[in-house]
């Protein structure tokens, strides 16, 4: 997201300010929040950084970066005039440490970012990993005759895992309104302890209907789980109390990239758990799921205290009674934070969300877009991971072999995704980002779609579809995308609920592609396929035309209005989130 300044830069004499005046257009390619000051509203000992961040990572740090230089960013704060009216709420959670004159260096800033990563994103990537080993395991126990043993064929599969991606769907907004009430840090351990005792459970599943309610189940309370910890409720909604725009798409990508890491995990533990198959007469499956289960309830448990509300409430009897953190480190967090987004302080961490508030959310046409993106772009790629092993199966290899063939899949996304996730936030574009992976896809597919795979050698298939699998999924690019085009907690954390609803209904599509009938083939359902991605080629593009469309209006209205008029708008306008004139949208 930015937010455009609401008055030019007064010429000033110093050498640092008079080569390079920022220009609307330059800040509106910017991610983050920028303002520019008026003649002496700052002193020397006040200054702030004469650098943005807002792309900052290992590829593109500064060689003549000084760690003992200024890292506060110049915001709307920095204006007394403006200041006022983007204030914390009094009830904030950081309100005690909001301070607009905070002023600290990179090397506090990176040593800060450092100490996040390692207490709050590792978790958050532990917890990702729980959720993918209960959730996808499934696709393992199809190597060990699952189906068979319970007499299910193909098409009660594609059943089950549309009734736990529709459930999971219908669950999400429900969850986001529990999660923004009683917080992130509470709610999310529930769910993680609720949905492994369920997964435990199904080492006793008997029948079709007992598969049927048990994968219901699991949607249901898995649900929301995702952009729980990453957007504005759960999981998305946690971790940007902690990370500024940029350096929580790049803390997604890694996050995501830990369920590629779960599914290696899984391999390896299926491989191992399933030759323990015949132990008091039960099948290898139905030990992996118990065995998995209780792995994710000890990690639910777990994560009832080591999840902290907020950067500034991380005291606890298990966490220490000082906390992780310092009050100086305490005050940068809270700073960096509201000054790059002063929306973020519109709304505390257990602050419900009201019927007003959620249909506000839902009728925000801009993300629309987004949310249409979400229905399409995953659903090739969620069509091959869930035929997988049974199409291994289908041409020849075994059971124990087709555990192992997964393995190579998981780690190339894992390399795609972080790749794709960097390149977004190097190159500023991320609905190009959008049309390289569906290019990747594209030519894979048309061969798919022109050979008979059925008299195919079996290794070119498994390369083939080991290739598609790995493709460079953009899933956390395009969560922060919704993050940023939000501008605001209430809209944010409904937004990530709706995002991730678009993707479940897309599994659901997936689920749905292949049928009994056109096995081993599937001419039909290739064809779907390959025109999916051409499709989604097109909807990436057209979506970043509609935003570079809604800015350029945006800007004929703001460039028409004197700088009066325009701090005149910040302060009295009603305008909220992405409706305010001087928001951009990203692209």
């Amino acid at each position: 997201m930015s937010l455009v300044i609401a008055r030019s830069v007064p010429k000033r004499n110093d050498s640092s300010q008079g080569s390079n005046p920022l220009t609307v257009s330059d800040i509106e390619k910017k991610t983050v929040i920028v303002t520019q000051h008026p003649a002496g509203a700052c002193a020397d000992d006040t200054a702030v950084s004469t650098s943005s961040d807002s792309r900052r990572s290992w590829f593109r740090r500064s060689k003549a970066c000084d760690p003992n230089a200024i890292a506060t960013q110049p915001s709307v704060y920095d204006d007394p005039e403006l200041a006022e009216e983007y204030k914390p709420r009094p009830d904030w959670e950081g309100i005690h440490r909001f301070d607009p004159a905070a002023r600290w260096t990179w090397a506090e800033e990176n040593k800060i970012v450092r100490k996040l990563d390692t207490r709050i994103v590792l978790w958050a990537c532990v917890m990702i990993t729980a959720l993918e080993l209960d959730k996808s395991n499934i696709q393992q126990a199809n190597a060990d005759n699952f189906l068979t043993d319970l007499h299910l064929n193909r098409d009660d599969y594609n059943l089950g895992n549309t009734l736990y991606r529709l459930c999971y769907l219908l669950s999400e907004i429900p969850t986001q309104i529990i999660c923004k009430k009683i917080g992130a840090d509470r709610w999310l351990p529930i769910q993680m302890v609720s949905w492994s005792i369920v997964a435990g459970c199904q080492f006793w599943l008997t029948n079709r209907e007992s598969f049927l309610v048990c994968r219901a189940l699991i949607g249901i309370m898995s649900g929301g789980f995702t952009p729980a910890v990453s957007g504005s409720m759960n999981v998305i909604l946690y971790l940007s109390y902690f990370y500024k725009h940029h350096e929580l798409s790049i803390r997604l990508g890694y996050w995501y990239a830990a369920s590629s890491l779960a599914d290696i995990l899984a391999g390896f533990l299926a491989f191992g758990i399933l030759h323990i198959g015949g132990r008091a007469g039960e099948a290898g499956w139905r030990w992996l799921f118990l065995i998995e289960g209780l792995m994710t309830l000890t990690l639910g448990l777990l994560s009832f205290v080591l999840l902290p509300p907020s950067p500034t409430q991380t005291a606890h009897w298990a966490r220490g009674k000082k906390g992780w953190f310092t009050a100086r480190e305490e005050t940068i967090m809270v700073n960096r934070i509201i000054r790059e987004d002063p929306s973020k302080g519109s709304m505390h961490n257990r602050q419900p969300l009201t019927a007003k508030l959620l249909w506000m959310s839902i009728k925000d046409y801009d993300l629309w877009p987004l949310y249409i993106i979400g229905v399409m772009f995953l659903t090739p790629w969620t069509t091959i991971s869930q035929y997988f092993t049974l199409q291994m199966k289908d041409f020849g290899f075994n059971t124990f072999n087709t555990v192992l063939l997964a393995i190579p899949s998981n780690v190339l996304q894992i390399v795609t995704r972080i790749l794709i996730t960097y390149a977004g936030e190097m190159f500023g574009s991320l609905a190009l980002m959008g049309v390289l992976a569906q290019l990747w896809c594209l030519p894979l597919m048309i061969y798919m779609n022109a050979g008979d795979l059925s008299r195919t050698n079996k290794w070119v298939v498994w390369t083939v579809l080991t290739l598609l699998q790995g493709f460079p999924n953009t899933h956390a690019l395009q969560a922060g995308w919704v993050s940023r085009n939000s501008n605001s907690v209430r809209t944010r954390a409904i937004a990530a609920a709706m995002y991730n609803m678009a993707v479940q209904l897309s599994a659901i599509i997936a689920s749905n592609v292949y049928q009994d009938w056109d096995a081993p083939r599937y001419v039909v359902g290739n064809r779907v396929l390959l025109a999916l991605i051409s499709t989604n080629i097109v909807l990436y593009l057209a979506t970043k035309a509609y935003y570079m469309l809604r800015n350029r209006q945006r800007d004929c209205k703001w460039n028409a209005m004197t700088e009066d008029q325009r701090v005149d708008y910040v302060a009295t306008t009603k305008d909220e989130g992405n409706r305010r004139m001087d928001f951009r949208f990203a692209h």
